[in-house]
């Protein structure tokens, strides 16, 4: 049995992202030209992690 099992209240709210916290308003693109190794294996390690995710969720 878990931790929430327990808890019989229904309004408690546990929220992710505080409401006080502040943006730098920089927004940032990803441009292939300026790309470099790591880059190009984020993306690769992104896509594989994708395929994964896919065949798992059918």
């Amino acid at each position: 049995m878990g931790r929430d099992e327990h808890r019989k209240s229904k309004n408690s709210f546990l929220a992710q992202t505080p409401k006080n916290q502040l943006t730098d308003g920089i927004d940032v693109e990803f441009a292939e030209e300026f790309a470099d190794h790591d880059d190009k294996e984020a993306q690769a390690r992104s896509r594989a992690a994708d395929k994964r995710a896919k065949r798992r969720s059918n």
